[in-house]
């Protein structure tokens, strides 16, 4: 028995506790059904890890490697079907771990731009992939498909017991590096004055950013990595007052992201993948449109104060 279906395990009561109250007529299986019980639970494993990981992306002003690591991804998935591999996505992580380990290197050592190494490796990756699929004669079949735009409905067992490995340590090791990380985005000179292993805590870093990646492509895809890695945590910083408050923001915008997506995907039998990532951005922009509502008819009533 794997660790996912222990997590699995602890979940079910819950989902099929609540599912006689949930809306619409296909979404309320994702609380009964064990394959879908499966998806939703991976999900949300998925996005709350993501929620964290963001925001310090965010902060670190590294919201481009997750899009980049993403099309990395793919190159991996791709080599991993040409050769006959049972788990892609083992592949995946490879090619995301080494990549995230070159671009660091790179633009710590100052031999090219943070965003310059990522575009470099992502468009290389992506057209490695490509190119690797047409050589192996596989194409763009659905089970690549799935790969690049997500499909939770194919995560099977060994799937969801690779992603919660992932997730789980990811967590932890964000848990123990949290004042690090903060202190170095702040001043990374004073952060090496006080003994921070800056470069150590950085490379970690790197390879955590990977793996999370690695295990968000079978939930949205890795050309949708994006918006549940950064939507929730910019639509969190819109309203949040501080760190503490943006991560609980990221978490409440993440998961509203995937259950909203999720329910409209079913309902109105769309992929899974394109509806969490729509459903993000609809509500980044609901949230910045009423902030900016709020503060024009704010200033007037300041300015008569």
């Amino acid at each position: 028995m794997g660790i996912g279906v222990i997590v699995l395990g602890i979940f079910t009561p819950l989902l099929e506790f609540i599912a006689p109250v949930m809306p619409g007529e296909i979404f309320p299986y994702f609380f009964t059904m064990e394959m879908l019980q499966r998806a939703l639970v991976t999900a949300i494993i998925v996005t709350i890890v993501a929620g964290f990981l963001g925001a310090f992306l965010l902060v670190q002003n590294l919201a481009l490697i997750g899009d980049g690591l993403a099309h990395v991804s793919f190159g991996g998935v791709a080599v991993g079907i040409v050769l006959g591999a049972a788990a892609p996505l083992w592949y995946a992580l490879v090619f995301s771990i080494v990549s995230a380990i070159l671009i660091y290197e790179l633009q710590s050592r100052q031999i090219l731009t943070g965003d310059a190494s990522i575009a470099i490796f992502l468009t290389g990756m992506l057209a490695l992939g490509l190119v690797i699929l047409r050589l192996g004669e596989v194409g763009i079949t659905a089970d690549v498909e799935s790969y690049l735009f997500g499909n939770l409905l194919l995560i099977d067992e060994d799937s969801m017991d690779m992603i919660t490995v992932i997730c789980l340590i990811s967590i932890v090791l964000l848990a123990f590096l949290r004042s690090g990380l903060l202190a170095i985005t702040i001043d990374p000179v004073a952060a090496r004055v006080q003994g921070i292993p800056v470069r150590g805590f950085g490379l970690l870093f790197a390879v955590i950013t990977a793996s999370v990646v690695v295990s968000m492509v079978q939930v949205v895809g890795a050309l949708l990595v994006t918006a549940l890695l950064v939507t929730p945590a910019a639509t969190a910083q819109l309203i949040g007052r501080s760190f503490r408050s943006c991560l609980m923001w990221t978490q409440f915008f993440g998961l509203s992201s995937v259950f909203g997506g999720l329910y409209l995907s079913a309902e109105l039998d769309t992929g899974s993948g394109a509806m969490i990532a729509l459903v993000a951005a609809i509500i980044f922009a609901t949230v910045a449109i009423s902030q900016t509502i709020i503060k024009t008819f704010a200033k007037p009533m300041d300015n008569q104060n």
